[in-house]
């Protein structure tokens, strides 16, 4: 998905600025299904306003800098809709974390086991984060609220299995003795 159908889809909820679209991105409904950066955000809205499918507007804040607020237009919300129904691309997992785990054998133990401790501890905060939203789900419609429920099924079952089959990845790595003399 480009980053002008992100935006208008956060705009598409209500008005935003452009660091509450980050936001969206990086702690709201959005966290555990895509990623958008500033890099990416300014210049999109910039692109939209442009196009017409955003408005911009100056709010004036007290001993701050100025805050623009954007808003989709009714040309936006069909840029959306016509984006929307195109044929989505497949998901792709792209993860430092699953590409170091690949190599568990190039590493220590001790630094597969701290490197699992800290995903687990990752995914119990996300998922406790997800619950708390899960609050407004009453509120939401039905997309958000099965996209939700998706996305706390999926870090779920990564959790489970990553507390699981910690050992048996842990205990199947050599130690750094075992390697030296294989090689």
């Amino acid at each position: 998905m480009d980053s002008k159908t992100l935006c208008l889809g956060v705009l598409s909820l209500g008005d935003a600025s452009g660091y509450e679209i980050k936001k969206a991105f990086e702690e709201g409904p959005f966290s555990h299904i895509h990623v958008a950066s500033f890099g990416s955000i300014y210049p999109a809205l910039n692109t939209l306003v442009t196009e017409g499918l955003a408005e911009a507007r100056e709010i004036e804040q007290h001993k701050r800098p100025d805050k623009i607020l954007y808003a989709i237009t009714p040309k936006g919300r069909e840029a959306l809709r016509l984006a929307l129904s195109a044929e989505p691309a497949s998901d792709k997992v792209r993860s430092d974390f699953l590409f170091g785990l690949f190599f568990a054998h190039e590493l220590t133990p001790e630094v597969v086991a701290a490197r699992l401790d800290e995903r687990i501890a990752w995914y119990r905060e996300s998922l406790e984060r997800m619950e708390d939203c899960a609050e407004c789900s009453d509120t939401w419609a039905a997309g958000p609220s099965f996209v939700h429920g998706l996305g706390m099924a999926v870090y779920a079952a990564a959790l489970a299995y990553l507390e699981e089959n910690r050992e048996s990845l842990i205990n199947e790595i050599p130690d750094r003795t075992q390697r030296m003399v294989a090689e």
